[in-house]
């Protein structure tokens, strides 16, 4: 582990200029010159560089073609949009930062006349080729989000991809924003706090959505370049309440401890073996999962009381041993007391694995790379007698040790329609379920409860019949839970509008269906509970 330390991130001074080759090189540090980085904010306004107006340069067929890492599709699209039309900033931009082309020089300066050539230069956006082309040295592209407080957009450097590079990725690469990254901010918690850390920054993408409901937002990573690139996507976007510190985990921020703590950590489980690259962005050299298992054990110990975690994380499944029991574990033997809520949303084989992770590093299949690290991560697992890995949310909240809340459960397939993310629908579930563990089956028999708007039931017949054979409570919205039920929970999830409290509810099916009322609250109340922590019932209040 590297040494850590409290200073900002050092800032280099000025770019490169590239000789011959296509692109800068890769360790190029990218600085944050304040003034430039004015001039480049005013250059993309002016363009009008957002997600949008660059898909609508090369329309929906090439948009879906990128993401299967085919740019022929968009290029052809700007070759032909550019006969037409002319050249237009916003499309040098696009060609140079999103689909990582080469322009020509005249271009460029006319999409960037604030900052001009010798500006991009000296910010590390870009480098001069000798055949007097503008090659790009970062990938920088328009970012557009919403979430429960509001939608906007930012801009977000990064390191250069696979398609622009033209080959593998360098192990000090610095991920853009992914599907991981979308995934974590989206069931970021919204409400708002004091203090907050991402926990292995990368480019900032994290950091910048926890600046939206924290006062203050400390960023580590134990890359420097990570540092830089993420300091200049703050800068660019306008925000000034995060500070960067570089350092190896919890290092950089020992002895502290925040409201929430936020982290895509390294947690690819990739085989220590000689020859496999080891990716900074996510790898954390160590064997298997220990590294996530090393998170569930420090992270409570830098939490606020009440203060809360979340991260993505992989989980190894040993020779037929659960996966969940192991997250499971790690949660009991947490050196402070937690509240754990794991989901997992996925089981990979290994071969299904190693090809995901060895693809993401950029080697293709089908070439004698593929193969030999193929192999390479096969042989690890067959080691360990590891016969899945499992992917998921964890969030653990620092808690009152008499009543822990524990939920490790499995949800594979999408989650339902949430416009604004998951974490709204966390943050009810969390304060639902604090709720009705404070009450006791009296209290809560006396309380008023009405069912999610998002929620709808469904009914299933045998051709004739009257009386319905399924019934299941489904999800719109949240986790887009499947619930089964019977006539008597139906009855009830049925009159909850908020008008009637639950015992008087449960009294009037007892009576009509002929029932003891006292075995019939006896049965029901542990569901309405469940279905209360699944969000699918709320407090009317």
């Amino acid at each position: 582990m590297r040494t850590s330390t409290r200073s900002s991130p050092r800032i280099a001074d000025g770019g490169c200029r590239v000789g011959g080759s296509a692109h800068p090189a890769a360790g190029t540090l990218v600085g944050v010159d304040q003034r430039l980085i004015d001039l480049l904010r005013s250059d993309l306004d002016a363009a009008g560089y957002t997600v949008e107006r660059v898909r609508g340069l090369w329309g929906e067929t090439a948009e879906a073609a990128l993401h299967r890492s085919n740019r022929v599709v968009a290029i052809r699209s700007l070759d032909e949009r550019r006969r037409t039309v002319g050249v237009e900033p916003i499309a040098t931009l696009a060609t140079l930062f999103v689909l990582g082309v080469a322009v020509e020089a005249d271009d460029a300066t006319r999409a960037l006349p604030s900052l001009g050539l010798d500006g991009a230069v000296a910010l590390g956006l870009v480098g001069l080729s000798d055949d007097g082309s503008v090659a790009p040295a970062i990938d920088l592209r328009p970012y557009a989000w919403v979430d429960a407080n509001g939608s906007g957009a930012w801009w977000i450097a990064s390191d250069l991809g696979e398609l622009a590079l033209g080959h593998e990725l360098g192990e000090e690469h610095v991920l853009g924003v992914g599907g991981a990254s979308m995934t974590l901010s989206g069931i970021i918690l919204p409400e708002r706090i004091g203090t907050a850390l991402d926990l292995g920054t990368g480019c900032g993408i994290q950091a910048l959505h926890l600046s939206r409901i924290a006062d203050h937002v400390v960023a580590t990573d134990i890359s420097e370049r990570a540092l830089e690139l993420a300091a200049l996507n703050a800068r660019l976007n306008g925000i000034d309440s995060i500070e960067f510190r570089h350092g190896s985990m919890f290092e950089p921020v020992a002895g502290e401890r925040f409201d929430r703590i936020v982290s895509n950590p390294p947690f690819v489980i990739t085989p220590r073996a000689e020859g496999v690259p080891s990716y900074e962005y996510r790898d954390g050299g160590l064997v298997g999962d220990a590294l996530v298992e090393s998170v569930f054990l420090e992270v409570a110990r830098h939490l606020t009381p009440g203060g809360v975690a979340q991260f993505l994380g992989n989980w190894e499944y040993r020779d037929g041993a659960d996966g969940l029991d192991r997250v499971a574990g790690w949660v009991e033997r947490s050196p402070e007391p937690v509240d754990a809520w794991v989901i997992e949303r996925e089981v990979q084989d290994p071969a299904e694995y190693a090809e995901t992770w060895i693809r993401d590093g950029g080697t293709r299949l089908g070439t004698p790379e593929f193969e030999r690290l193929a192999g390479a991560w096969l042989d690890d697992f067959e080691a360990r007698a590891v016969t899945g890995v499992g992917f998921g949310y964890v969030l653990l909240r620092r808690s009152d040790p008499s009543t822990p809340l524990r939920r490790f459960e499995r949800l594979h397939g999408q989650a339902g329609s949430n416009s604004a993310g998951l974490g709204a629908h966390l943050a009810v579930c969390l304060l639902t379920h604090d709720w009705q563990v404070a009450l006791d089956d009296d209290q809560l028999l006396g309380e008023r409860v009405i069912l999610a708007g998002d929620v709808t039931e469904e009914r299933h017949y045998w051709p004739g019949d009257e009386d319905p054979t399924a019934m299941t409570l489904r999800q719109g919205g949240g986790l887009a839970r499947s619930v089964g039920i019977d006539t008597g929970l139906a009855g009830l999830v049925g009159a909850c509008d908020g008008e009637l409290t639950l015992g008087a509810i449960i009294d009037a099916i007892a009576q009509l269906v002929e029932v003891d009322a006292a075995e019939l609250r006896a049965e029901l109340l542990p569901r309405v509970r469940a279905l209360l922590d699944d969000g699918i019932l709320l407090p009317s209040s």
